[in-house]
Formats: structure tokens, C-alpha cells, sequence
């Protein structure tokens, strides 16, 4: 679904509400496979999300698992909705977005009305204060809370499963 590496000079996943609506790629490894696709696979239930995170601290994996994962349609602004956290990650960051509604820098419908997150924190993705799960995230707030090697990432892959 998505894989991020830290690159310093440019910020893949600074893109519009069209982009992520669609998805987008490049030759580097990093994508996003399009809200519109991931909810039309997730409305089903047959998915679960899991997620693998490396610290930039000390180049350590860790990983989330989530049972729940569906993206309601860009009607509801592809509202999050994700439960059943297992994994070694330290704390259950993702889950902390869950039911907020997906912000772009051109799209602002996270819940600060004079901030957008999207715009702040250099990426796409379901805000929320702005980010306790930051995986679209420029070099400054691409993090995980409380990731037992430090919540600065390294690099990030998201990805669906089959339940």
C-alpha cells in the first residue's frame, strides 16, 4: 500500500487530494497504492493492515499489526477506521487517528481549524493532533509515538493482508 525510505532532499508524499486519490510511484520504491482502491478493497472487512517501521535512532524494525483497516469512500473524505493493534512497536500510534477523515495540503479536514496538519507535517494522511502516526511525513515529523527505538523513522511499509 504504501513504502516510504528517508530521503532528505525531496518529499515524495507531499502530493494533492487528486494524487492520493488515485496513487502515485516512483522509481525509488516509494508509493501509495490510491484511496479510492483502498476503499474499495477495505469496505469489504477481508483485510488487515500490518506495518513495518524502522528507526532512524537505531535502524531496529518493529512492526504493527492492525485487524481492522477500512477507508470509507472519498463521500466521507476516506475516513479511517482501525482497531485490534498487536505488533512490537511500543504503542498503539495509528489507532490514535481513527475515524478522522484523510488531509492533503489542498484538502484540510483534520480537526485544528487554523493548522492543517497535511500542510504542517509535509504529507497526506489521517491527522489527527496533528500526528501520532506520521508514515507520510517529512524528514522533521516522519515518526511513530513511542517507538522503542525513537520515534524518528528511518523508513515505513504499509501493506494489506488477506484476514
Amino acid at each position: 500500500m504504501v513504502q516510504q525510505k528517508l530521503y532528505f532532499a525531496y518529499n515524495y508524499f507531499n502530493r494533492s487530494w487528486a494524487e492520493y486519490k488515485v496513487g502515485f510511484n516512483d522509481s525509488r520504491g516509494n508509493y501509495w497504492l490510491g484511496n479510492d482502491l483502498l476503499s474499495q478493497l477495505t469496505l469489504t472487512n477481508r483485510y488487515k493492515l500490518k506495518t513495518e517501521l524502522q528507526s532512524r535512532n537505531t535502524s531496529h524494525w518493529y512492526y504493527a499489526e492492525y485487524s481492522t483497516f477500512i477507508v470509507e469512500p472519498e463521500s466521507d473524505n476516506y475516513r479511517l477506521h482501525v482497531s485490534g493493534y498487536s505488533g512490537n512497536a511500543g504503542f498503539d500510534a495509528l489507532s490514535a487517528h481513527n475515524q478522522h477523515l484523510f488531509s492533503t495540503t489542498d484538502r484540510h479536514n483534520d480537526r485544528f481549524a487554523s493548522d492543517n496538519c497535511a500542510a504542517k507535517s509535509g504529507g497526506g494522511f489521517w491527522y489527527f493532533n496533528c500526528c501520532w502516526a506520521c508514515l507520510n511525513g517529512y524528514y522533521g515529523s516522519f515518526a511513530w509515538m513511542n517507538l522503542p527505538g525513537g520515534q524518528p523513522l528511518q523508513s515505513s511499509r504499509m501493506w494489506l493482508q488477506c484476514k
